[in-house]
């Protein structure tokens, strides 16, 4: 572990210089373009995927409450946002039309939906999409896919955001891997950063992580990999305890945002099998 007495403190939350690099896929729905089928993950966890294939237009759904919890701890019920701005509501998380389709509204009231599936190392996957639905004001939601520690000790216990951008729609994905570290040193992460990805359109974006590494990919294609890392202040980078998949359109700025979309087309969790030689 970490260690929780220091001579110092790092002055910059940056482990290594950000990862930049490029990628041109562009991907129709159902087309061969996931991590798992390029490198073999084999079948998902039906218990804890969910492909969203309930819901018309007429009548949206409520998430799987099996798979899924809700922001606010029950129907039309909304606790406060992210660093509390704006609101996290139940009803702005639904399935429409086999889609899950959570909405931020002007007034800053969002979605938020996390797994009841947690796990020590393991794959996720999901197909997503986001855009703006209203001309661009400076205060956009932040669309992410999360692994968040079960225990809710953060950032003790890290945090594995392999998706997470500043606008909907944009045509750079990013990401930021924490390192598990106690409360009172910088934040300890590491970043990357990838173009020429079109996230108003749908991308299959997938995590790895094992032992080893954390790897993140993109229609398949792997964009990061991080490893190690451990010093006085943090330990490895994947050396996490359990994670769970969080799904969120988050309000960095208050109330007057941009409105925005974000859809989920499915999610689905792996794991790793005993005799498998991750590579």
């Amino acid at each position: 572990m970490y260690g929780r007495h220091r001579a110092r403190r790092l002055a910059v939350g940056m482990g290594a210089a950000a990862l930049t690099l490029t990628l041109t896929a562009t991907t129709a729905p159902g087309s061969a373009s996931t991590a798992a089928e390029r490198h073999g993950w084999g079948d998902p966890l039906a218990a804890w995927s969910d492909e969203f294939d309930y819901g018309s237009g007429a009548d949206p759904a409520v998430p799987d409450r099996s798979k899924w919890r809700l922001a606010g701890g029950g129907p039309d019920r909304c606790w406060p946002g992210h660093a509390g701005n704006g609101r996290r509501c139940d009803a702005n998380t639904r399935v429409v039309g086999g889609v899950l389709r959570m909405t931020g509204g002007t007034d800053g009231d969002t979605g938020w939906l996390a797994s009841r599936y947690g796990q020590k190392y393991g794959r996720w996957e999901a197909r997503v999409r986001s855009l703006a639905t209203a001309p661009d004001n400076g205060r956009t939601y932040h669309p992410l896919l999360i692994l968040w520690p079960d225990s809710n000790e953060h950032p003790e216990d890290g945090e594995y955001d392999y998706l997470e951008n500043g606008a909907p729609g944009e045509s750079c994905a990013e990401a930021f891997l924490h390192y598990p570290h106690p409360e009172d040193v910088p934040v300890q992460q590491e970043s990357a950063r990838t173009c020429g990805v079109d996230l108003s359109q749908w991308h299959d974006v997938a995590v790895e992580w094992t032992p080893e590494h954390l790897r993140g990919f993109i229609d398949g294609e792997e964009w990061f990999r991080f490893s190690g890392g451990a010093n006085e202040d943090r330990d490895c980078v994947q050396c996490a305890p359990s994670m769970h998949q969080t799904i969120q359109l988050d309000n960095f700025h208050g109330n007057g945002l941009q409105s925005a979309v974000y859809e989920v087309d499915w999610a689905r969790v792996y794991g790793l099998p005993d005799d498998e030689s991750v590579r």
